[in-house]
């Protein structure tokens, strides 16, 4: 009674009671007092006639929106038994399929213990639940034929899965990594209707980097590119208040040496994209920044010879895509292997005057490589003719008459 008095006792410094326990065996007859904290505990009797305690915790488990507290949890508590509290809990029936999360993973409903030491917090229990007869009825139902699985995505034919160019995509070890476009917050503003979404900014991407000329570059030069993505239109205005008082319009940039190149898409009204060709020659000034952080003349000479492999890429390719060919897809249609130098060097006069420089100090390496290259490809053409029309072994009759169309629209060209 004194015990049970000094329990009531709102005076007390510390929240403790005291428990007498009376051992009446024949072996020993004293009073043994154990002090145990206000936070419920089970004192248990082992073997060796020792108390051993186990302190008893609440969890709060979930479901949908419900939230209801298990209490008397130790850490001798299975997984059976909470899986068990949590049917009677929440009213879910014994045939109905029950899932336990808890941080993140999946709680097992078997005799093996599921908090070894006392959580400093409450548990937070996720449950989730399904009914016998809607697993019954899911389980009966019949896949739609129209939609495809991820089975029969796998085994689709390679045409199906060509890239806007006709072909399967970038290479497998040379290539950007990843893809990403602007989104509609990223504006600052509401765009007008006319503003392609991003979807499209996605594709156009997909383009730039599937492209033929861009692929050649890659490879050749051994280059990752972590993330190709479009650059952010916010930043893009405050670039263009830096041009007003005698920047230069920025168009691209390129982060940590490829770890990031973002490229401008959009028009300055982001009513559209920017022209191809525009996309392209910006790309590849990124891409030579790879090497070359400055934009001196060791810069523009990689700049000029990598715009010469993919003018020279695109203008000896026999892929047709739609019966146009990948330099008309490109914008080089009027391309031939005479004025690929004399374009190169035009584009370099306007791209290099801010810096003050001219592309005369660089010309002899930009022709060596042009002739380089035109040699090269002039020996792979000749080395095709021989083995018998090289990429149209294999062709359909409709495929190799395009070819033959396109060649003698060239011949007439030039």
């Amino acid at each position: 009674n004194w015990f049970e008095h000094q329990r009531h006792q709102r005076t007390a410094h510390f929240s403790t009671f005291a428990i007498g326990v009376v051992s009446n065996f024949i072996e020993s007859s004293a009073i043994s007092i154990l002090l145990i904290p206000t936070s419920y505990r089970h004192i248990h009797y082992n073997k060796q006639r020792h108390y051993a305690m186990v302190t008893a915790f609440s969890a709060s488990v979930s479901f949908k929106g419900k939230t209801v507290q298990l209490d008397n949890i130790t850490t001798s508590t299975t997984g059976e038994e909470v899986y068990e509290q949590v049917r009677q809990a929440h009213g879910l029936r014994d045939d109905d399929e029950v899932k336990l999360l808890y941080k993140g993973k999946k709680l097992q409903a078997s005799a093996e213990v599921i908090f070894v030491t006392v959580p400093q917090k409450t548990p937070k229990i996720i449950a989730m639940a399904t009914s016998s007869s809607t697993v019954t009825q899911v389980a009966g139902q019949k896949s739609d034929p129209l939609i495809r699985g991820f089975d029969q995505e796998k085994t689709r034919a390679p045409n199906q899965q060509q890239s806007f160019w006709g072909n399967n995509g970038q290479d497998k070890n040379y290539k950007f990594v990843r893809l990403e476009p602007c989104t509609r917050q990223m504006f600052g503003h509401t765009p007008s209707e006319k503003a392609p979404h991003s979807f499209e900014a996605r594709r156009l991407l997909e383009k730039l980097a599937t492209d033929p000329g861009i692929i050649v570059i890659m490879k050749d030069r051994e280059l990752v590119v972590n993330t190709l993505g479009e650059m952010d239109p916010i930043d893009d205005r405050i670039m263009q208040k830096q041009q007003q008082s005698g920047h230069a319009c920025l168009l691209g940039y390129n982060t940590n040496r490829g770890l990031r190149i973002d490229i401008k898409l959009r028009t300055e009204d982001l009513e559209d994209f920017r022209p191809y060709p525009e996309l392209v020659s910006t790309l590849i000034h990124e891409l030579s920044h790879n090497w070359v952080s400055e934009h001196d003349l060791l810069f523009w000479t990689n700049f000029a010879q990598m715009r010469a492999e993919y003018i020279y890429c695109h203008m000896y390719s026999k892929v047709l895509v739609k019966g146009k060919s990948t330099a008309e897809l490109a914008g080089l249609s009027g391309i031939n292997k005479q004025n690929v130098y004399l374009g190169i060097m035009q584009e370099l006069v306007r791209d290099m005057q801010q810096h003050n420089l001219h592309p005369n100090m660089i010309e002899g390496p930009i022709q060596m490589r042009c002739r380089e290259l035109d040699q090269t490809y002039a020996a792979t053409k000749v080395k095709e003719q021989r083995l018998g029309g090289g990429e149209n072994v294999g062709a359909t009759t409709r495929e190799r008459a395009l070819d033959a169309a396109e060649r003698r629209r060239k011949q007439q060209k030039e």
